[in-house]
C-alpha cells in the first residue's frame, strides 16, 4: 500500500475506535442483568431491623426487616429476576442450617424464619451475607454497657470481660468468631457453586475516640473499647472473606463520621433513644437508620461495578 493511502486508512481506523468502543459500552450497558438469582443472608444490621417500615415478604415480621434494607435496594437496581431475603434480627451463624424462632404476629401465619440456606439453589449466582456480631455477643455487650452513673460513680463495664491473666475476653470470642464464618462460606460454595459471594462487615456505628455520655449513656473509655471491638470483627470476616473465596465488602471506612454519638440527619446508626430521623419514628437502638442502609447498598454496588 502507497505510504498515503496507509496514513489515510490508520486515520479512518483511529477515528473509529471510539465510537466502537462507545458501541461496546452502550451495548455492555444494555445487556440484561449480570445476575439472576440472588439470596441475601444475615442479621440484624443486613436486614436493616426496623419497628415501622417491616416487610414480611420474604422473613416474619419478627425478623424486623425494612422495606429499605441494603438486599432489597441492591436487588432493585441489579434488577434480578429471583431474589430472596433470609436475613432476620438476632440471627447467629447456627441460624443458616437451623430455623429460628422469631414469635408470632397477628394475621402472620409464621412466627419461624426458615434456616437461611434454605434459600440457596444450584442457580443462585449472587450471595451477600453480614453475620458474626451475636455469635461474639458484641450487641449484648452494648447494652450490657448502659449505665445511669457518671463516670465518678461508675466501673468501667470493659473490666468484666478480663481474664484473670488480663486477656480481654471479648477480644477472644471475636477470634472464635473466624472459623464459623469459614464454615458458613464453605456451606454457601457447597449449595450455590456458580455463586458470587460477598461478605458484608457492619457500619462505624460507635466513635472511634469518643463517647457521648450522656446521650449514648456508656462511659467514653467503654464505648471507645466496643469501637476497637467492632473494628476486630471487621477485621475477622475480612479474613474469613479471604480464605473462604469470597469477597469483602467494606462499609465500615465510608461511614466513619456518622456514628450514634452525630446528630439526627448525620448519624447513619441510632443509639439508645428509640426514635429515628431517617425515617422519621420508633427505631431500632444500636442499628442503622435509613441513611446506613443506602450507604450499605451504595457500598456493596459499587464493589460490583453496578
Amino acid at each position: 500500500m502507497k505510504p498515503r493511502l496507509l496514513l489515510i486508512a490508520l486515520a479512518l481506523t483511529l477515528l473509529a475506535t471510539p465510537a466502537a468502543s462507545a458501541d461496546a459500552a452502550n451495548q455492555a450497558r444494555h445487556a440484561g442483568p449480570r445476575f439472576h438469582e440472588y439470596v441475601a443472608l444475615g442479621d440484624s444490621w443486613s436486614a436493616d431491623a426496623t419497628v415501622l417500615g417491616i416487610d414480611h415478604t420474604y422473613a416474619p415480621v419478627g425478623c424486623g426487616q425494612s422495606s429499605w434494607n441494603y438486599p432489597k435496594q441492591v436487588a432493585a437496581r441489579l434488577g434480578v429476576q429471583t431474589f430472596r431475603d433470609a436475613t432476620c434480627g438476632g440471627a447467629t451463624t447456627a441460624e443458616m442450617t437451623a430455623p429460628q424462632n422469631v414469635g408470632s404476629a397477628p394475621l402472620v401465619e409464621q412466627g419461624v424464619n426458615p434456616p437461611q440456606f434454605d434459600r440457596l439453589t444450584p442457580t443462585t449466582d449472587l450471595v451477600t451475607v453480614g453475620i458474626g456480631g451475636n455469635d461474639a455477643e458484641l450487641g449484648s455487650a452494648v447494652l450490657g454497657c448502659i449505665t445511669p452513673l457518671p463516670a465518678l460513680l461508675s466501673t468501667p463495664c470493659r473490666t468484666r470481660f478480663e481474664g484473670p491473666d488480663g486477656e480481654d475476653l471479648m477480644a477472644r470470642r471475636i477470634a472464635a468468631v473466624k472459623p464459623r464464618i469459614t464454615r458458613v462460606l464453605e456451606g454457601i460454595h457447597q449449595r450455590s457453586p456458580r455463586a458470587t459471594v460477598l461478605v458484608v462487615d457492619y457500619l462505624a456505628g460507635i466513635a472511634t475516640d469518643r463517647g457521648c455520655y450522656p446521650q449514648v449513656p456508656i462511659l467514653d473509655q467503654d464505648l471507645t473499647w466496643l469501637g476497637a471491638r467492632l473494628r476486630d470483627l471487621n477485621s475477622v470476616l475480612a479474613s474469613a472473606a479471604a480464605e473462604g473465596g469470597a469477597r469483602f465488602v467494606g462499609t465500615y471506612r465510608g461511614s466513619l463520621g456518622h456514628d450514634m454519638c452525630k446528630p439526627a440527619g448525620t448519624r447513619w446508626v441510632e443509639g439508645l433513644l428509640p426514635m429515628s430521623s431517617n425515617p422519621p419514628g420508633p427505631a431500632v437502638p444500636f442499628h442503622p437508620n435509613r441513611l446506613g442502609a443506602d450507604h450499605q447498598a451504595a457500598t456493596v454496588l459499587d464493589e460490583l461495578g453496578s
